[in-house]
């Protein structure tokens, strides 16, 4: 039998493995498939597969930090003496990059980012981890008191030079690895179990998975089967048959409400066969995650607190969306006279268009954008409902005929949203949060929908890098609440990194 690594079985036809008494027909295997000899046999061999993964991303790690550390200290030397001061930022470097390598070690292997492709956090993980090095790196050096305090600029220094350059390696590293196992024919073999719509949501979500590609082979259904688009593989009593015969590797239970006995019974199935289970949350399974134990009740209560941003949390939040908009406005500003220009040249109008937006808590605001649609757009909106392509109270249109030539081409690389920066200084926005939704589209929403209205409505967020268009609109307010049950510094500025390759790609932008 192939190798379930290494050599994936021609889609089967639906309902290709029958009973025949109790005989199994295996799907058949496309012999004309190749791929490179080497990768293959190096796929075969799982230990020296993952070896080989930890091994690199050690080297990848080291290589990044001393680089890291003999930039901090070049720019230091270039700051202070006005000279590069190669050779002694290197020397200086190799003397300090053994310790701080160490607690780096120690700090991603406790975070999981030597793990397997699908289970490695990314750049938020990174950021944190990084974080903890440099206080942990702090606190040594100032216990052992052999270092002046003119000196700690290092570590601050080494901190920032290290997120964009390890940070940058993770990323191109997670694109050369994926592009090799891809060539070899690696696959995640994944089978959905579940019920009705949910199915259609989690394969949806899964087909551009960046990891590591999934091969979604079909489904189990509870209920008759729903028409999603994807193969049923048969009743759940059939699930260790559907395992061996299609050579699952995981199976995604994607149902809020799986009955317990079932599942107890199908996660015990998969673990005799080393197959994984994973389970795609619910709503209340990410609010449960900000729950706190209330003590002293007869019966143990948790408490779910509203998520906002209070205290230090929001003085952290706002410090940083102020020092980088005020960044992202200066480096942009040619980026920004350019559109004005071409806006005003293009159509009759404001160069600015005042959309007014409830923010946090409902309170209308003038949202800023580049004027996208001739002047009348408001007023033909009405005629144009019975065109809308969207989902619940969203209103998208692709081609939308109020839009204006220039303004296509500024809305499809969300060029028309950074004039927005104006409102993230006025502290009416946040760089990465909830979108703001026009009047229209909030007065049709519900009111579990409104939980995302508790904070300061974003520029970007979770729907932008998650295909924001092309998700239902359910879809896009359970993304904002596990944004506000997960929000950290390190998690706005990775979303604020991926937004980028997502405007670039045009990933679901119309």
């Amino acid at each position: 039998m192939a190798d379930t690594q290494t050599k994936s079985p021609d889609r089967p036809t639906p309902h290709s493995y029958a009973r025949a008494g109790e005989t199994l027909v295996l799907p058949p295997v496309d012999v004309r498939r190749k791929r490179p000899p080497l990768l293959s046999f190096l796929l075969r061999m799982e230990t020296l597969r993952k070896a080989s993964r930890v091994v690199s991303l050690l080297a990848l790690d080291f290589a990044c930090l001393l680089t890291a550390l003999v930039t901090a200290l070049m720019v230091k030397a270039v700051v202070r003496e006005g000279v590069w001061a190669w050779d002694a930022s290197l020397h200086e470097a190799r003397e300090t990059v053994a310790f701080a390598y160490l607690v780096t070690v120690l700090l991603f292997a406790r975070s999981g980012l030597y793990a397997e492709r699908a289970q490695r956090p990314g750049i938020a993980r990174i950021v944190s981890s990084l974080f903890q090095v440099m206080v942990v790196s702090l606190i040594y050096a100032l216990v052992s008191g052999g270092e002046d305090y003119n000196s700690y600029y290092i570590f601050y220094g080494t901190f920032v030079f290290a997120v964009a350059i390890l940070g940058s390696a993770r990323w191109l590293y997670e694109l050369g690895t994926g592009a090799l196992l891809r060539a070899a024919g690696y696959r995640r073999r994944a089978v959905l179990v579940g019920s009705g719509r949910h199915i259609e949501d989690v394969a949806h979500a899964l087909r551009d998975e960046v990891h590591v590609p999934v091969e979604m082979v079909g489904f189990i259904s509870l209920t008759p089967r729903p028409d999603n688009g994807l193969r049923s593989l048969g009743r759940i009593e059939d699930v260790a048959e559907v395992l061996d015969a299609y050579r699952v590797q995981e199976v995604i239970i994607a149902d809020p409400d799986f009955p317990e006995e079932r599942a107890v019974e199908l996660v015990d199935t998969c673990h005799q066969r080393g197959v994984t289970v994973r389970v795609a949350p619910s709503t209340m399974e990410i609010l449960v995650q900000r729950a706190e134990l209330v003590p002293g009740t007869s019966v143990p209560l948790f408490e779910l607190r509203p998520p906002v941003f209070d205290g230090f949390d929001y003085f952290l939040k706002r410090s940083f969306d102020v020092v980088v908009s005020i960044l992202l406005l200066l480096f942009l500003s040619p980026i920004l006279v350019m559109s004005a220009l071409l806006v005003r040249l293009s159509s009759r109008g404001p160069v600015i268009y005042r959309s007014n937006r409830p923010g946090i808590g409902g309170t209308a605001f003038a949202c800023l954008k580049f004027r996208t649609m001739y002047s009348d757009a408001d007023q033909r909106q009405s005629d144009l409902e019975s065109l809308n392509e969207a989902s619940g109270p969203l209103f998208k249109i692709k081609r939308d005929p109020r839009m204006t030539p220039v303004g296509r081409f500024l809305r499809r690389y969300s060029i028309d949203e950074l004039p927005q920066l104006v409102n993230v200084l006025r502290g009416e926005m946040s760089l990465v949060g909830p979108r703001p939704l026009p009047q229209r589209d909030f007065d049709q929403l519900e009111d579990w929908h409104k939980k995302r209205y508790l904070v300061t409505p974003g520029m970007t967020g979770l729907w932008q890098i998650s295909g924001r268009s092309e998700l239902d609109f359910d879809d896009l307010v359970r993304l904002d609440f596990l944004y506000l049950e997960r929000w950290s510094v390190g998690l706005d500025l990775a979303i604020l990194l991926k937004t980028i390759p997502a405007v670039v790609f045009r990933r679901g932008a119309y």
